[in-house]
């Protein structure tokens, strides 16, 4: 039986909110016992950095020098992650050398499986030397450059998580884009970026009120769903295309709803978001008898409101299934870098289409070569 570790997963989201840091005592395996966590917010500096960051990904050749906002980006993302692990490991009275490893997934900036792209800022060997922890970060680039979507990454950790619940069930995560896993009778795992998630949502809060989120679903609740429009939206082509597949955030831009209100444009984005994911079940073998909701997306009421209203089967949040649903990425991504040094595979056929389990990571030594 392998070793019991203790390490630290670290998560930037693509909805840009912050930093999410979780120490996880884990095999690698079967075994995942979570310990504290915290979220450590983004200074809206930070936050706009990225964000420029991720326009200018947009922009630059595969082979091109990294752009001088990419590189700043990069820098204050990785500080952000050393500032984070300090915070997490004072409020759980550890020392550096009580984490066996860091889990880095870095902030995506540009996910274009199709193009064999994937790419995560955020300096390995930076954040080695600085904390004085092993990193391990690349998680995807392995799987993208063997043909695999590079995404969804957490569904090997769903399964330790969901190992003695009944089945068939899907745990949805809803960031930036939204993800499903499915579990059937058999175990493996069925996974698939199902469409939209906060991040549309999230650009028309902050176009329509300057906030960066659509606090509550407060201005969903305001305006009503323009059936026409999602109608429309729904009628994307990557529905109809069998999984495994995944998005970038950009994919879905908010071009449809253009000339509604701010609230009637707010609701059809939340009411897209969840018919999405209802139209997963259209490349699921069997419905899912429960539906665990995770990520930001549980915390929206609209969005949980139209959830229910178009799944069938049970609807409950993480916390429901008494899970961190605030740091389930966090933690997957400690897993997954136990999973990286003991050369497991991070990824599936089944879950990003990649010709075989593969394995991944990179490992960075606080040691200067």
């Amino acid at each position: 039986m392998a070793d019991v570790l203790k390490v630290i997963g670290l998560m930037s989201g693509t909805s840009l909110d912050g930093i999410d840091a979780a120490i996880l005592d884990t095999d690698g395996e079967t075994v995942a016992a979570p310990g504290p966590a915290l979220t450590l917010p983004y200074h809206a500096e930070t936050r706009a950095v990225l964000r420029s960051a991720l326009e200018a990904a947009l922009q630059t050749p595969p082979e091109g020098p990294v752009p001088a906002g990419i590189a700043k980006a990069e820098r204050l993302l990785t500080d952000a992650h050393d500032a984070a692990v300090s915070a997490l490991l004072a409020k759980a009275a550890l020392k550096p050398s009580d984490i066996a490893l860091l889990g880095f997934h870095g902030h995506t900036v540009l996910h274009r499986p199709a193009e064999r792209r994937t790419w995560q800022i955020g300096d390995g060997e930076m954040l080695a030397r600085a904390t004085g922890i092993p990193v391990v970060n690349e998680f995807r680039t392995a799987d993208v450059a063997a043909g695999g979507q590079g995404a969804p990454f957490v569904p090997l950790y769903h399964l330790v998580l969901t190992h003695k619940m009944e089945r068939p069930l899907a745990v949805v995560n809803i960031g930036g884009v939204a993800n499903l896993t499915y579990v059937g009778a058999g175990g493996e795992p069925i996974a698939f970026d199902t469409g939209p998630g906060n991040a549309a949502i999230d650009d028309w809060a902050l176009a329509h009120t300057g906030a960066p989120v659509d606090r509550d679903g407060k201005l969903a609740a305001k305006g009503r769903v323009n059936e026409t429009v999602l109608a429309a939206m729904l009628r994307h082509p990557m529905f109809l295309q069998p999984p495994p597949k995944s998005l970038d955030r950009f994919d879905f831009p908010m071009t449809a709803v253009a000339g509604l209100s701010g609230p009637d444009g707010a609701a059809t984005l939340t009411a897209f978001t969840a018919a999405a994911i209802a139209r997963a079940n259209e490349h699921l073998p069997r419905p899912p008898k429960r539906w665990i909701i995770c990520g930001g997306g549980r915390h929206n009421p609209m969005l949980m409101r139209e959830l229910r209203a178009r799944l069938t089967g049970e609807v409950i949040t993480a916390e429901d299934a008494g899970w961190r649903g605030d740091f389930l990425e966090a933690e997957a991504f400690g897993y997954l870098a136990v999973r990286s040094v003991r050369g497991l595979p991070l990824s599936l056929p089944s879950t990003t289409g990649v010709p075989h389990p593969m394995p991944g990571g990179r490992l960075h030594s606080p040691q200067a070569p």
